[in-house]
């Protein structure tokens, strides 16, 4: 289950609906937090199209019809604003291959190879990508996705596909495992076995590879000895915990007391780094529909500050939809210009934190 399902499909939908964004929880940040204490965002997730149709109404017909300049163009886009990382959302989407496979019919796109023309342009750029390697069915089935014979069969097939196709890419940094649990409090067993399988593939495959995983529901964290010895057990470099905020299941301010407990369990695990998944956008119609960008000044700037203090990297969900450079040629999102305008508030703030940090 992703982010957006978490809301529609769980039990605890009904409640995370009722908190909203009105109120604004106590951070517990330190006297003297600084513009220069506050991390940047390091990267985004990054789609061909999106998992949920109705959400990505304002982007997905502009991706369609990008041509291989256009992806090649985004990327440096995104490249321009300091971020390192892109976290490829899918390899597949409901049981198509993205790329040009052998395995099952191809994606119809604009592009004949979107995923080639991103890694040579993250190449030219110094871009790493985290790519997933699902979803060889519909995208809403989580458990199925993870637990399934055939479907195993299918990814760990296509894993060595893409390597084969792509691995030669500078680009091609890790791996992302997209099938996401949820923490009640604790993990899924069957996830963890989840993890630990596609993690030996991806190891057999590239020895080198950094992998993450993105889990949500922080709320319901009880980071004590019995959560320490489940992230013991994980074979993973990264899990980037989503910070509900754009979703409506945490209050802005409210993700910080989670994650300074979640960042206490990883110290005393001492096996993977604790990344944040910072959501950047905000529901149309409350709690469903179109995903349009957040505000900076008033929301998202609150959410890196929360953030800052108990993670290594903060990547966002997501630059696709969210941010538009002025006048580029890779244009995707509402034809209203907020994402002109988010994107040019971070660049404001970006500019204005460096020259405080480097004095230059």
């Amino acid at each position: 289950m992703n982010r957006r399902n978490f809301i529609r499909y769980s039990a605890l939908g009904s409640a995370a609906m009722s908190i909203g964004t009105a109120g604004i929880a106590n951070t517990g940040h330190r006297p003297g937090f600084n513009m220069g204490d506050i991390k940047p965002i390091a990267g985004s997730w990054f789609e061909f199209q999106h998992l949920l149709p109705a959400e990505g109404e304002y982007w997905d017909p502009d991706l369609a019809k990008f041509t291989e300049a256009q992806w090649k163009e985004k990327v440096k886009e995104i490249s321009e604003l300091g971020f390192e990382y892109l976290v490829i959302q899918e390899v597949a989407l409901d049981g198509k291959s993205i790329y040009p496979s052998k395995l099952v019919p191809q994606y119809k796109l604009g592009c004949a190879d979107p995923l080639e023309a991103v890694l040579a342009a993250g190449d030219e750029v110094g871009m790493k990508f985290f790519l997933s390697n699902d979803f060889w069915d519909d995208c809403q089935k989580g458990e199925f996705l993870m637990t399934d014979p055939g479907i195993k069969k299918l990814r760990n097939g296509a894993m060595e596909e893409i390597v084969k196709k792509y691995g030669h890419h500078s680009s091609f940094y890790g791996w992302y495992f997209p099938n996401e649990s949820y923490l009640m409090p604790y993990f899924d067993e069957k996830f963890i076995k989840y993890v630990n399988e596609c993690s030996h593939v991806a190891r057999s495959l590239q020895p080198a590879s950094f992998n993450l995983i993105a889990p949500y529901n922080i709320k319901a964290e009880k980071s004590d000895d019995q959560f320490v010895k489940q992230l013991e057990r994980m074979n993973i470099d990264v899990i980037a915990y989503q910070d509900g905020v754009g979703v409506n299941h945490t209050k802005l301010g409210e993700p910080a007391k989670h994650f300074e407990n979640l960042y206490k369990a990883h110290q005393k695990a001492a096996r993977s780094r604790i990344w944040a998944d910072m959501e950047v956008f905000y529901f149309e119609k409350g709690t469903k529909d179109n995903l349009l960008p957040a505000d900076f000044e008033t929301r998202i700037l609150q959410q890196m500050k929360d953030l800052s203090p108990f993670v290594d990297k903060i990547l966002i969900y997501q630059y696709i939809g969210c941010f538009n450079k002025p006048g580029t040629t890779a244009y995707a999102g509402h034809r209203n210009q907020e994402s002109v305008r988010l994107y040019n508030q971070y660049k404001s703030w970006l500019d204005k934190r460096n020259k405080s940090v480097t004095g230059v």
